[in-house]
């Protein structure tokens, strides 16, 4: 969800090259770039220290309104880590979404957990940071498992 601005500065390069406003050499140097920033996004887990899932949790609790220290930074990353962590262990079992129950633990569950993260984090960011993580969780873990965990099979 934090990586959806490269498809839009795709289709904007595309919608500007088919209006005219960019010649072939043009879009092929933007096309470049945007290609090399996109292989550069995806070794960032691997410079994060995080697998893909827990990058996606954390670039959701940092980005766009916190601002955090090393240290702080390291304590998200903690929490993204345990929490998928448990998460997966323990919650996230085939059709999980269907039972009420089910849902009710996860939320609780990511609340819980969210709950370590940094004093940087109010109330109302918390909120809408669990809300988040829950949309996340929810959306990318259907069957138990995640989009991330079908792509590296």
């Amino acid at each position: 969800p934090t990586r959806v601005d490269y498809l839009e500065r795709f289709q904007q390069m595309i919608d500007e090259y088919n209006a005219g406003s960019v010649n072939v050499e043009e879009f092929f140097n933007r096309l470049s770039e945007l290609a090399r920033s996109l292989g550069q996004e995806q070794q960032r887990h691997i410079a994060e220290n995080l697998t893909e899932d827990e990058l996606a949790i954390f670039d959701l609790l940092t980005k766009p309104d916190v601002t955090l220290t090393k240290q702080e930074e390291q304590q998200v990353k903690k929490v993204a880590h345990e929490m998928l962590g448990k998460l997966k262990s323990e919650l996230l079992v085939l059709d999980w979404r269907k039972r009420q129950q089910s849902r009710a633990k996860v939320r609780l569950t990511i609340e819980l957990e969210l709950e370590n993260l940094p004093a940087v984090y109010d109330t109302d960011i918390f909120n809408r940071k669990c809300d988040a993580a829950y949309q996340y969780v929810y959306e990318q873990y259907a069957g138990g498992g995640s989009v991330y965990t079908v792509h590296s099979m």
